[in-house]
């Protein structure tokens, strides 16, 4: 809480999107986060997952999971609100990590990917301003890890993660970041262990999707990676992201 605390009064965003809450709906902080003039519409699970939306402008057309794709866990979270005269749809999603290359929770995570994919097609026809945002748990090119050698075959590097993020931008979603920056190596995710984040060995798997329409207003996307030095943070850093209105 300190450390969103401290995202909102350093950069005043007209709306955060979360991931991995980590709590069920009834028990999400709503009135801390009330009391800093937001709007909340929650997703969430005991202990494990939970994604949830935060907006200044009231919060309309929720959509909860992904439509068609029977999942009892909470990764995926969609609305529409008007911010600043600007009509957004907004998701966060978090994707699974997948454990290990093979196994059932790989299985699942190509599954969730296939369903994603065919969800931001549906979407894609409305010709909306559409951001999709979260942890996606994979690096999709060599310059967004910083050992495409070691980690090659590796969870969150894995060619066949790598090829279904990849279709969802040949579907005509546009990873924003990248469409920003595309020769700067910026990681959002560092391992709590050994000396990831001291020797910078992470990778960027938290991104910023965005459809067409709204990637002609994107001015600007950053990692905030300070964010990752403060005590007791998360493991991934916050991206900012500025629209033009």
């Amino acid at each position: 809480m300190q450390i969103l605390e401290k995202v909102v009064a350093e950069h005043e965003p007209d709306a955060i999107l979360m991931q991995e809450i980590k709590c069920t709906t009834e028990n999400f902080p709503y009135m801390e986060l009330e009391s800093m003039g937001y709007n909340i519409a929650v997703l969430g699970q005991k202990t494990f997952n939970g994604v949830a939306i935060m907006s200044k402008s009231p919060i309309e057309d929720i959509t909860r999971g992904i439509p068609d794709f029977a999942d009892e866990q909470a990764r995926y979270i969609e609305c529409v609100t008007n911010l600043k005269g600007l009509t957004l749809r907004l998701a966060s999603v978090y994707i699974p990590n997948g454990q290990e290359v093979g196994s059932d929770k790989f299985v699942y995570k190509m599954s969730f990917l296939r369903a994603l994919r065919e969800h931001l097609q549906n979407i894609k026809k409305f010709q909306e301003v559409c951001l999709v945002v979260g942890d996606y748990n994979v690096a999709p090119e060599d310059i967004d890890v910083h050992d495409p050698k070691k980690l090659e075959g590796k969870i969150g590097f894995h060619i066949d993660e790598r090829m279904a993020f990849r279709s969802i931008l040949n579907d005509g979603f546009y990873d924003a970041f990248r469409a920003k920056h595309p020769v700067m190596q910026e990681f959002s995710w560092w391992d709590y262990r050994g000396r990831s984040l001291s020797g910078n060995e992470g990778m960027r798997i938290d991104h910023v999707l965005a459809s067409p329409e709204a990637l002609d207003r994107v001015f600007d996307v950053e990692i905030l990676k300070e964010y990752r030095n403060l005590e007791k943070p998360s493991d991934h850093a916050p991206i900012l992201t500025v629209l033009r209105s």
